[in-house]
């Protein structure tokens, strides 16, 4: 199962990231705890104490719960002094020495999933170029989310099914385990948590079987693409999962063809699933 920190890395690249681009000298952030409405700060950058680690934000409270309520970006030129919010976390934010703070949720399929605050130390306007390095942020890690619930998904697909001979239905199943197999390939190399990617792959790995004795074997990405062409993708339909080049592609699948003695696309598919290396 994928780990109930997933999304922390991409938090943590994302404050990165904001910090690097708006100049900002504190960036800090959390995600949204599952089925309910509290944020939870987990991530901190450029930070001097860590008086804002772990606090507990409510929907509606405080500058990101207000942006988790509104599910919009909110910032505040002096947050003690505000009137546009409310005072429940002054103590942590007195503590930290921050005033002018930002915070843009991050939304996944209409649900608030987390916030990225950025701060300065003085009281002065965050202008429109910071607020829009903010919300570039908050895209990022919402593409990540999406990714990682796809990968959610495929996960639970990817279960080893019986043998036609034991199962009528079995056949149709396969087709489901060889469909999630081509998509996990596609999407391991997107996944920027090295964790999460290796858990992929391993999934891929329990849906197939390499017979040593067969002496084939194949680079990751001639994989990757032989698994698209495998479920009866184009090159060029290939080159868009797998986010390369038409003529990389095509590279790769020859290079595939060669090692497994294939003259056609068919015939590659058809050794490489002999040779255990495809479902």
């Amino acid at each position: 199962m994928v780990a109930d920190t997933a999304g922390a890395v991409e938090i943590r690249d994302a404050l990165a990231r904001l910090r690097r681009t708006t100049g900002l000298p504190v960036a800090f952030g959390g995600l949204v705890a599952a089925g309910r409405p509290q944020l939870r700060i987990s991530e901190l950058s450029g930070t001097l104490t860590v008086a804002l680690r772990s606090v507990a934000v409510t929907s509606g409270n405080g500058l990101g719960g207000k942006a988790v309520e509104l599910a919009r970006p909110c910032a505040v030129t002096d947050y003690s002094s505000s009137r546009q919010i409310s005072h429940e976390y002054d103590i942590p934010v007195a503590a930290e020495g921050i005033r002018s703070v930002l915070a843009v949720p991050v939304v996944v399929r209409r649900r608030v999933r987390g916030v990225l605050y950025g701060a300065l130390r003085t009281a002065q306007p965050l202008g429109e170029r910071t607020l829009d390095a903010a919300v570039a942020a908050a895209r990022d890690v919402e593409h990540a989310l999406v990714v990682r619930d796809e990968a959610r998904a495929l996960l639970g697909a990817a279960r080893p099914v019986p043998a036609a001979s034991e199962d009528p239905g079995a056949g149709a199943a396969w087709e489901q385990v060889r469909e999630a197999h081509a998509a996990l390939r596609a999407l391991a190399p997107r996944i920027p948590d090295p964790a999460l990617r290796a858990e992929l792959l391993a999934a891929c790995g329990l849906l197939t079987a390499p017979h040593p004795a067969s002496g084939a074997s194949l680079a990751p990405r001639e994989l990757d693409v032989l698994a698209c062409v495998a479920e009866g993708a184009t090159n060029a339909v290939a080159a868009e999962r797998l986010r390369l080049r038409p003529e990389t592609v095509k590279g790769y699948l020859r290079s595939a063809m060669r090692k497994l003695g294939a003259h056609t696309r068919g015939e590659a598919v058809a050794a490489a699933r002999r040779a255990g290396l495809l479902p």
